[in-house]
């Protein structure tokens, strides 16, 4: 049986949806700030700066780096700032700061090779989508056929990060790989790359499952970012 919502905890949840806050991140906050109660064994409204700070230093002995932390951290931000409307408080709650480090980056030798370690050709092409036109997974996996703007040699990403609309650039080598690809595969037009029922799009996970296949055929790190220019 689901445990029943507080109505606290359904407070932030209606804030988070009232700014139009992606799924993503309100399934994040709500979960940290949780995690942060039961550490305590208290309601988060009955604890203030010095049970924060407490539980920072507890995340950091745990090996925690600033990019996890932060995340929880803007969770807090929010929680206080928002829902409890204590922005003194919130103010008073620093991000980590992110470790000054490049990362590694493959060569374009190195990622045709990922990219022929990749099998199946709707993920090879929808990976090829990835990197040739700077996408996210997740704009790559929500295409259709009509995003594909070639009259004015654009990709139409629609609700991108932050739910906002964008173009980006359709080079003829992408463009002509993608009407190949559609002409092979004839996808519905309700998305370009469908999952196994051919109805819905395929997932993230299994876009970065592949990915992450093809990095293990070809002996690659997984952590190194990928350099997209000149592949299209």
């Amino acid at each position: 049986m689901t445990s029943p919502i507080s109505p606290l905890r359904q407070r932030m949840i209606d804030d988070m949806k009232m700014r139009n806050m992606a799924p993503s991140t309100q399934k994040v906050y709500t979960y940290a700030i949780a995690n942060f109660a039961h550490f305590h064994h208290k309601s988060p409204e009955q604890l203030g700066l010095e049970e924060i700070r407490e539980y920072r230093l507890h995340l950091i002995a745990r090996g925690l780096k600033a990019t996890s932390i932060n995340p929880i951290i803007g969770a807090l931000r929010f929680f206080y700032g928002v829902t409890l409307g204590n922005k003194q408080i919130a103010e008073e709650i620093p991000f980590g700061r992110k470790e000054d480090t490049l990362p590694a980056v493959l060569t374009r030798d190195e990622v045709v090779r990922l990219l022929q370690a990749v099998v199946d050709r709707r993920m090879r092409t929808l990976l090829i989508t990835v990197y040739a036109a700077g996408l996210r997974v997740s704009e790559a996996v929500a295409l259709t056929a009509r995003d594909i703007n070639s009259r004015q040699m654009v990709i139409e990403v629609r609700q991108g990060k932050g739910r906002k609309d964008r173009y980006v650039m359709l080079s003829k080598q992408l463009l002509a790989i993608l009407r190949d690809y559609y002409r092979r595969a004839r996808p519905p037009e309700s998305c370009l790359f469908p999952g196994q029922d051919n109805k819905r799009p395929i997932t993230s996970r299994s876009v970065q499952r592949a990915c992450r296949e093809a990095a293990n055929a070809t002996g690659f790190d997984m952590s190194v970012t990928v350099h997209t220019r000149g592949i299209a």
